[in-house]
């Protein structure tokens, strides 16, 4: 049984939810609050396994509930509920520790749907703030090699095409301690951990070079 706790200052949508999540014999709702702070304490002592998370509230907002929830019960699944995703909305609420992101104009069924993928461990994320997401983390990615010196790329652009240490300093007339010197370099300024994640930053920017 899915424990789960509803949080939205508006009644109808809250009983609404409530009424229709308890016809699921997969989910048992242990609590309502109406606003945030009165959430972060109904949580504290039900300890749910998901929460349904409005942003918008007075006496508490979702994003500032979600932060004080994740301190204390990180293994708790909150999944937001709102009729907003603009960028001062959405970053700041999966930033604070959300689980998932859902729009009212969500579906029952998929708002029981993301509950039950929640307390799997998968997420689900509205694609209006998928997009939102994907856009945001390719203008970082572009940011992040523009800061490349321009043998830093080149040596990026060996590493993308599947090169060797040995082969770069060949192909580049550099000697190996300044392969390596670049390579940390490049690394260290694409917040990448290895240089098979180089190489993907390669090609999922579309990077190219003889």
């Amino acid at each position: 049984m899915i424990r789960v706790v509803v949080v939205d200052d508006h009644e109808i949508v809250r009983k609404g939810l409530t009424a229709y999540l308890q016809t699921d014999d997969a989910i048992d709702v242990v609590g309502e609050a109406s606003s945030g702070n009165e959430g972060v304490e109904l949580i504290r002592e039900t300890k749910p396994d998901v929460v349904l998370m409005d942003l918008i509230m007075e006496d508490g907002t979702g994003i500032d509930a979600t932060q004080k929830i994740m301190a204390t019960n990180p293994s708790c699944r909150i999944i937001i509920l709102t009729s907003y995703y603009d960028d001062e909305q959405v970053f700041p609420a999966l930033e604070a520790g959300a689980f998932s992101y859902l729009l009212k104009t969500s579906s029952a069924t998929e708002i029981t749907d993301a509950i039950k993928k929640a307390a799997a461990g998968e997420t689900v994320i509205e694609p209006k703030v998928a997009g939102k997401m994907m856009s945001s983390f390719r203008s970082v990615e572009k940011k992040r090699h523009d800061e490349l010196t321009e043998r830093e790329l080149e040596v990026l652009l060996c590493i993308g095409n599947g090169m060797t240490n040995q082969e770069i300093s060949e192909k580049l007339f550099i000697g190996i301690k300044t392969v390596k010197t670049h390579v940390s370099n490049i690394l260290s300024k694409l917040e990448v951990h290895d240089r098979t994640q180089a190489a993907v930053y390669v090609h999922r920017n579309h990077l190219s070079g003889n």
